[in-house]
């Protein structure tokens, strides 16, 4: 365990790697964990280090109370990965961990921190597009692990057991709750990179909504559709890695040449 670890509970690096010029940090979807990138750093350029948050509530943090407000959980996490950024570093999140990446960029901006070098965000709409659907978070237990199974994201075998839904189900009620509540701000874009990833049949985010990304950036724009639904980054991780580990090669190569 390298001392990052040990002292910010917020993290968990897989493969510490101090000759990294480049950290990327990893924000989970609702009900995640650090773990789901524990392989990352094997399908990525040895030139970057992989550094996944890891939210209350899961993980090592099943006894502290996950947030259920998106900006006081932002506010907390600049504090908490402040102290990491000391080197060039990039963002990459999935569905809710898209939006927590977005809004921290905005965050160091307004504080006038480092700011990332690229972000990469997965399968989630644009955040100016308003939700279509009803909020779920509040809803009567049968009913939520109903929704739970119609996203397709909980194993069937976990949506079966109760005692694991029973730990399970105070952290998805409240990720949901703070994505559902989320109040987007317009602001003026950001000044790096984005790439977008959606699934080919998440028919929840279309194109459309991921293309409005593009309103939220003044430098270069990229959209690439992966085959699966909005569980792709599990489905099709090897495509998403090697497009991850090409973008990142080019930015760790360019870091290089300023003597990074």
């Amino acid at each position: 365990m390298t001392s990052a670890q040990a002292d910010n509970p917020w993290l968990s690096i897989p493969k510490p790697n101090p000759r990294a010029v480049l950290r990327l940090f990893c924000f989970p979807y609702a009900g995640g964990t650090a773990h789901t990138y524990r392989e990352w750093p094997q399908g990525l350029t040895d030139r970057v280090e992989v550094c996944a948050v890891q939210l209350p509530g899961r993980g090592g943090r099943m006894s502290e109370r996950p947030f259920t407000n998106l900006a006081s959980l932002v506010e907390v996490v600049a504090e908490q990965l402040l102290p990491h950024m000391d080197k060039p570093f990039a963002f990459f999140g999935h569905s809710m961990g898209a939006i927590i990446a977005f809004e921290l960029a905005h965050r160091l901006r307004q504080e006038e921190r480092a700011s990332p070098e690229h972000l990469f965000i997965s399968g989630r709409r644009a955040p100016q597009i308003p939700s279509t659907s009803r909020p779920t978070y509040a809803l009567p237990e049968p009913e939520f692990i109903e929704e739970l199974r119609e996203l397709n994201g909980t194993p069937r075998e976990v949506l079966e057991h109760p005692e694991l839904m029973q730990l399970m189900i105070p952290v998805l009620r409240a990720d949901f709750e703070l994505i559902q509540t989320y109040d987007y701000t317009p602001r003026p874009p950001l000044d790096h990179p984005f790439t977008v990833f959606g699934g080919l049949q998440d028919y929840e985010t279309g194109r459309d909504q991921l293309e409005a990304w593009r309103e939220h950036t003044n430098a270069h724009f990229s959209l690439r559709m992966l085959p699966g639904d909005h569980f792709f980054l599990h489905s099709s991780r090897p495509i998403l890695l090697g497009v991850l580990a090409k973008e990142l090669t080019l930015i760790a190569g360019r870091l290089g040449k300023q003597g990074y």
